[in-house]
């Protein structure tokens, strides 16, 4: 009876922790600070540096509305395109792969190098960043895509991929 209404108790937590948008629901990492939805994002998270970084990644869920926001190869394209060689060439080493979570298809994305950020009219810095990693997942929701997108140095990522691994598992109608 105990271990049964401990579980229970357990469960409702994790639930209320969730984030949901587009009929899923996930539930991010404990040590990511939460900061809630923007425009175009459904939430964001904040990463701490991991030791020898000088700042902290971000993880950002994107949905734009059942059909918006661009085919995923798309995606997978615009993407690549925000990294660079070291002499300033496109990055063309980028990892995707796809599986399924919960019955829920998702395309994984992996690219690192010099970082340029988003590009377009919503850019706000020019600047690279040198020694960045994206890693990418893009959950093809009941109700629309949606995109995750954790940026970062590259050890902070790293030291924050099984986190994200874990939320994207979480993923579930």
């Amino acid at each position: 009876m105990i271990r049964s209404l401990a579980f229970l108790l357990l469960t409702s937590a994790a639930v209320l922790l969730a984030d949901s948008v587009a009929g899923v629901k996930w539930t991010p990492p404990s040590t990511w600070k939460t900061e809630g939805p923007r425009p175009m994002r459904a939430a964001s998270y904040a990463v701490s540096a991991a030791p020898g970084d000088s700042e902290g990644g971000e993880c950002v869920a994107y949905y734009f509305g059942s059909g918006q926001g661009g085919s995923i190869p798309a995606n997978i394209e615009r993407w690549k395109a925000q990294f660079q060689t070291p002499d300033g060439k496109p990055n063309t080493q980028v990892k995707s792969g796809k599986k399924a979570v919960h019955g829920i298809q998702v395309t994984t994305v992996e690219a690192s190098g010099d970082y340029t950020g988003m590009g377009g009219p919503m850019a706000t810095s020019k600047s690279v960043k040198h020694g960045y990693r994206l890693v990418g997942a893009i959950v093809e929701a009941p109700e629309g895509n949606i995109f995750f997108k954790f940026t970062g140095p590259a050890k902070t990522v790293q030291a924050g991929l099984a986190d994200f691994d874990k939320m994207i598992a979480s993923v579930q109608k």
